[in-house]
């Protein structure tokens, strides 16, 4: 029984084969390093850009899709790919070079699709109007960070907007039907377990299509190690997080699909928590945990509707 709408089922009904995301780092920067809006980043991102570890970099756009390609036949036996562009903010340039970089990973042979990586703050209207109409003809999604719903915490771990950016990009996104996919964050210093459990009832109201959730992860080289190694935050244990991320998936709307539960940052950069490099086993204690409750995405909401 598949007890949530997970992204791989979506991308089995849609293509009928396996599809696989093959990461780009296109050499982006970030308004929240170059000095638009900060220059230390967030607290959790260290100098690479999320992700970007394991792509062949100074290949070019291209290069980097074939070199991936071949891990993921071997690896998965994947016929079809989705050219992702994660590392740091992929809409931060002009319109442009925009499309000349999405049209290139489109023109490589089996992608099917475009995953955009981006801040709030780096949709202006012509830039939304280029998304639509890659929405429009092919398979297109675009990740949206938002990491937590509450400005206190946003301040605090530098993100450099607040949420009403947040509210207006994804208005922005819903009136060009373009889907979006929020990056919400569990464990984030300063919030107890309801403020975290009320992040689904916000992605419920705010009507997103998509959600990646991730647990807090210290990385080398990021103001949050420094105050990880200071003592002044902490890591949830392995078994706090399974519970914490089933609690939350009770309360999050069944149409809205799943990208990610876990996460499984660089082994040689993580500093904790250790646990979560065991992706696999993590993922198991999820599904046993949803099954031992007898539970569901979306269950509590049902049950509080009837």
């Amino acid at each position: 029984m598949q007890r949530y709408n997970a992204f791989s089922e979506e991308l089995k009904r849609v293509f009928g084969c396996k599809v696989q995301r093959l990461s780009v780092d296109a050499g982006f920067t970030c308004p929240n390093r170059d000095g638009s809006v900060g220059v230390n980043g967030c607290v959790f991102c260290g100098g690479k850009g999320s992700g970007s570890y394991g792509i062949l970099r100074g290949a070019g756009v291209t290069g980097q899709l074939e070199h991936a390609k071949e891990i993921m036949v071997r690896k998965y036996k994947a016929s079809r790919f989705l050219a992702y562009f994660q590392s740091f903010s992929n809409t931060y340039a002009p319109v442009h070079e925009l499309k000349r970089l999405y049209d290139e990973a489109l023109a490589v042979p089996d992608v099917v699709g475009l995953i955009v990586g981006t801040r709030p703050d780096c949709l202006p209207e012509e830039t939304l109007d280029l998304l639509a109409g890659y929405a429009e003809r092919c398979y297109f999604w675009l990740e949206l960070g938002l990491q937590s719903p509450l400005n206190r915490t946003l301040a605090a771990i530098g993100r450099g907007h607040d949420l009403a950016s947040f509210n207006a990009a994804l208005a922005g996104c819903q009136r060009r039907g373009i889907r979006v996919c929020a990056h919400v964050i569990l464990g984030l210093p300063g919030e107890n377990r309801e403020e975290m459990l009320s992040g689904a009832g916000f992605l419920n109201a705010a009507g997103v299509d998509g959600v990646k959730i991730h647990l807090l992860h210290v990385m080398r080289g990021t103001r949050l190690a420094e105050q990880y190694e200071a003592g002044g935050v902490r890591v949830m244990d392995r078994d706090e997080y399974v519970g914490l991320l089933c609690d939350f998936l009770e309360r999050l709307d069944p149409r809205i699909v799943v990208h990610r539960l876990t996460g499984d940052g660089n082994r040689a950069d993580l500093i904790a928590p250790q646990w979560s490099l065991k992706k696999f086993e993590v993922l198991n204690l999820i599904d046993a945990e949803l099954e031992r409750r007898g539970t569901s995405q979306g269950k509590r909401l049902a049950n509080e509707a009837g």
